[in-house]
């Protein structure tokens, strides 16, 4: 990453840096590619998704087996977020940012290129190695770039490229595997990492800063690679192998524990940790990153619910389900700039609190579905849903780092977007097994209730359909009716977990300050 003349640059060098910071077009060009870095490293947490089938046809694997490609990434990513503070520590913010720009371009060429799926595989882990730390430190970078005025507005793009990303993954992949072939949902990185990166460097080395050489936690690292590597196999997984049921998962489960445990004591006493776990003694940081958890957990679930249940049940296409989702980003879009303004006059505690109670509202509208709904049914909810996200999202990310001290800013980034990444891992396994056993409990009650007068059946005989016929045209509507069943209890379940998470940030005291984007991040 760096040599040892990069780490002892001279004071002056450095104070002439930092004497010029970005001004005008430039620091809105270093927010845009910031924000795109964010973008890109979020979006490849989803758009493979819908992929599975046709890279596992392509590449001579099953569809189980291709699940890997989704797997694969999670691990590289979760395990290297929590490790930003320390990277940025030993490295350098900036350093570090562009380096991870780079080779998250190197590896999604090598994931296009691919021709085996081992390949594939090796490279989306290194993808997600790199991807890892861009999220925290675009984060970080933007704040301590922009002056203190304008830092809510750049904290608010650089929170919808987070909440619009996993949206619009799976729409994107399912258009490129339709309109040309899986290879482009990896191509598509190449532009902004590699000019990205050229670019960051260029307008970012200024903010450079001295490096702390602190000794490799080398104990606390192999323990966070196998706890984290063993719970995102078990969410992966759990859904295709029952869950305890499979000797394999109760076996991750204990040794996820135990090395978590582990891990947990050892970085509490450890003279170097190579994850800060102390920032939780911030009771403003702690309470927000519960709230971002469980509200995010709360939108994930709606976001990966909504598409399986247009595509797989309603008949439409992934670019359909696209457009009746795209009002989501669109509206949290526009809202974005005003919250921006709003959290640096309201307590944001009451605006995290509303945003919330909005999202668990709107979820709860939802839960009125029917199979006959028109396009625009399902779309204008989703609308509304977006005009809650901002006032969500951007005051509890700028609350949580306001609650630490300029130090510790990249460290309580990692975490912070390690958590979420997490919630949202757990939400998807939790909506998808629960949504499919709901959708088998449904069917099971309705099918002692459905034609009860057997009107449906006679009518249908009557018309000279064939018994089997017959016996498939009721399957069929009650098939639709146990899906619409769940997806609105699910929605039920959801908008609750919003009205509980909203509460939590209750939790944090009144904000003293708001961040300081001027300040070093480490």
């Amino acid at each position: 990453m760096e040599n040892a003349s990069m780490s002892q640059a001279s004071p002056s060098t450095t104070a002439a840096e930092n004497d010029a910071p970005l001004s005008g077009g430039m620091l809105w060009l270093a927010a845009i590619i910031l924000a795109a870095a964010n973008f890109i490293a979020v979006l490849n947490m989803t758009i493979a998704n819908v992929a599975v089938p046709n890279i596992a046809g392509s590449l001579g694997a099953t569809v189980s087996q291709g699940t890997w490609v989704i797997t694969s990434y999670a691990v590289g990513e979760a395990i290297t977020v929590p490790l930003t503070g320390w990277l940025s520590a030993r490295y350098g913010a900036v350093r570090v940012f562009v380096w991870a720009m780079v080779f998250f371009g190197i590896f999604s060429l090598v994931s296009g290129l691919a021709n085996s799926l081992g390949l594939l595989v090796v490279a989306r882990i290194f993808q997600g190695f790199s991807g890892g730390p861009l999220m925290p430190l675009s984060q970080t970078l933007l704040m301590r770039i922009f002056p203190k005025e304008k830092a809510a507005a750049a904290l608010g793009l650089w929170s919808m490229t987070t909440l619009v990303a996993p949206v619009l993954g799976p729409i994107l992949g399912g258009y490129f595997c339709d309109e040309y072939s899986w290879s482009w949902i990896f191509y598509i990185n190449l532009p902004i990492a590699f000019l990205g990166g050229f670019f960051a460097w260029q307008l970012l080395k200024r903010y450079s800063e001295p490096l702390i050489r602190n000794p490799i936690d080398r104990v606390g690292l192999v323990l966070l690679v196998i706890w984290v590597a063993a719970l995102q196999l078990i969410l992966d997984e759990g859904k295709n192998l029952d869950w305890f049921a499979s000797g394999k998962i109760v076996a991750l489960a204990i040794i996820a524990a135990i090395a978590f445990a582990a891990f947990i004591i050892w970085e509490l006493y450890e003279e170097h940790p190579v994850v800060d776990l102390k920032v939780f003694r911030h009771r403003g940081f702690t309470a927000s990153v519960l709230t971002i958890s469980l509200a995010f957990a709360a939108f994930f679930g709606v976001s990966v619910l909504t598409p399986l249940w247009l595509q797989n049940f309603m008949g439409y296409t992934a670019t359909q389900a696209g457009l009746a989702t795209a009002g989501t980003g669109l509206a949290a879009f526009f809202v974005a700039p005003l919250v921006a303004q709003l959290t640096t006059r309201i307590d944001a505690r009451k605006l995290v609190f509303g945003g919330v109670i909005w999202l668990g509202i709107d979820t709860l509208w939802r839960t009125v579905a029917t199979t006959d709904m028109t396009f625009w049914n399902i779309a204008v909810p989703l609308v509304f849903l977006g005009f809650g996200l901002p006032f969500f999202f951007i005051p509890t990310t700028g609350l949580a780092l306001a609650s630490v001290e300029e130090r510790e800013m990249d460290s309580a980034a990692g975490l912070m977007n390690f958590l979420r990444t997490l919630s949202g891992a757990f939400a998807t396994s939790i909506v998808t097994t629960t949504w499919a056993n709901q959708i088998t409990r449904n069917h099971a009650e309705l099918v002692g209730l459905a034609d009860s007068d057997r009107s449906v059946r006679t009518m249908l005989e009557n018309s000279g359909a064939p018994g089997d016929a017959v016996n498939q045209v009721i399957d069929y509507i009650i098939t639709g009716q146990s899906v619409m069943l769940a997806t609105n209890q699910l929605m039920w379940a959801i908008g609750i977990a919003f009205f509980i998470a909203a509460s939590v940030i209750w939790i944090a005291p009144k904000p003293s300050r708001v961040v300081d984007p001027s300040a070093g991040g480490h």
